[in-house]
């Protein structure tokens, strides 16, 4: 596939290894420890660091796949890339490129949501309208400065990947510093958890990770890709595990599980309060404020890159409604307009959930279609391929399961929205495809 590099503004090796890594964490960390704490630990109990981990290992055999994909052809179409080589430029390679990038929208507005929960918190208020407002101003926010231009977002998301992971790890030494370091979870019994619903927690530690593969999508800009991209990809799952357990522990050795769950859309700030007093409280407010903002840039721009791609691929349809400038700039304002209608409609909770099952089904479906038809060519040892589908495959069942219990319309929502997704795909595709085959020589 021939893409003009000029008029996407893709730069070959303009990004660097640790540009790279800055991207995967600033991602994956906005989401995974403001937003995800809370509502793992109201399912897991107080075994939620322990879900942390095994979502890293889970998100470890699923990055494999990736990092294989990804070293053999680095591109920019990451994901979507990895499916058309895969499936070849049908609805289910286009269908499973489009979930993806819908959970990462869904990511978004998740992270904005808990900005505005978090900026909130000093002035005691909780829910109500405010919260989707405020939301939606840092979406609108971060969808001028991705209009702005690139280069600054380069430099501005390396700055802040350095102070959230900074500022999130001192957080987490002193509030297990404070509370004596003991890595036993504050009080909480077990019983009340059970086995489903750990495993329904670990569906949103995956949650917590899956920023790694906004790396894949940046594959024709980084040095070195063949190399690079996977160094990459284990880095950033590398930095998170530690600042995931460091808060995990940290929250857990401060607050019991019960009030972990009471707080659970602002944990951290409320964390912060036992351990280091009002104003330790005050500047996690701000490091939630400062990190979750950061996020929701990153992943605008991921985004729009992704559906920019998507266009550019042919796997999904475009429409300008009038509007003027290159393709990308159309996509933000897509991913503008859907996350800002998730942030309104929707609570964390939910929104959550949602990301969750997306994500789950996306993944699988890139897990398998490596298997099945690239796994020889690339190198990769089938059992470890086999093995990321399978878990995803029993942590999406344990998670329906759950959802069913407490939450069932979510689980209506979610498969409407993913049936949804792969039947456009279908007629659109079909209908597209007949065109080309009308146009283009074979």
């Amino acid at each position: 596939m021939h893409h003009d590099h000029a008029d996407n503004g893709y730069k070959p090796g303009s990004i660097t290894l640790g540009g790279a890594v800055a991207m995967g964490t600033g991602v994956m960390i906005g989401a995974g420890i403001f937003a995800l704490t809370g509502q793992i630990a109201e399912l897991a109990g107080p075994f939620f660091p322990l879900a942390f981990i095994a979502g890293a290992v889970i998100t470890g055999f699923s990055a494999y796949s990736y990092i294989k994909m990804s070293n053999a052809w680095p591109s920019a179409g990451g994901i979507a890339m990895i499916l058309q080589k895969c499936y070849g430029p049908g609805a289910i390679a286009a269908g499973a490129a489009l979930l993806m990038a819908l959970s990462m929208v869904i990511a978004e507005s998740l992270v904005a949501r808990t900005f505005a929960t978090y900026l909130l918190r000093p002035f005691d208020i909780a829910g109500g309208v405010l919260v989707s407002i405020l939301a939606v101003a840092v979406i609108v926010f971060a969808f001028l400065i991705n209009v702005a231009g690139n280069r600054s977002i380069g430099l501005f998301s390396m700055v802040m990947a350095v102070i959230k992971i900074g500022g999130i790890a001192l957080f987490g030494i002193a509030a297990l510093w404070s509370s004596g370091v003991d890595f036993a979870s504050a009080s909480g019994t077990g019983e009340d958890f059970g086995l489903s619903g750990f495993a329904a927690s670990v569906a949103l530690a995956i949650l917590a990770f899956k920023g790694f593969t906004t790396i894949t999508n940046s594959g024709a800009e980084i040095t070195e890709p063949h190399r690079n991209v996977g160094r990459a990809i284990t880095i950033s799952i590398m930095i998170c595990v530690v600042i995931y357990l460091l808060v995990a522990y940290g929250v857990g050795a401060s607050l019991s599980i019960d009030e972990i769950i009471a707080a659970r859309d602002y944990s951290l700030a409320e964390a912060a309060e036992p351990a280091l007093g009002e104003i330790g409280f005050l500047l996690t407010v701000v490091l939630a404020v400062v990190a979750t903002a950061s996020a929701v840039l990153a992943s605008v721009f991921a985004v729009s890159r992704m559906l920019a791609m998507l266009t550019d691929m042919k796997m999904i349809p475009h429409s300008h409604f009038g509007m003027s400038g290159p393709i990308q700039r159309h996509t933000l304002v897509y991913t503008v307009v859907i996350a800002s209608a998730l942030a309104v409609f929707f609570d964390l909770s939910r929104i959550a959930s949602l990301g969750a099952f997306f994500y789950l089904v996306m993944d699988m479906t890139v897990h398998w279609g490596v298997w099945r038809f690239r796994r020889r060519e690339i190198g990769a040892v089938g059992f470890v391929v086999l093995g990321a589908f399978v878990f995803d495959g029993l942590v999406l069942v344990m998670f329906t399961v759950m959802k069913l219990r407490t939450d069932p319309l979510i689980v209506t929502y979610a498969a409407a929205a993913i049936v949804g997704v792969f039947v456009f795909e279908r007629f659109y595709l079909s209908h597209w495809m007949g065109q080309v085959r009308d146009e283009a020589p074979q």
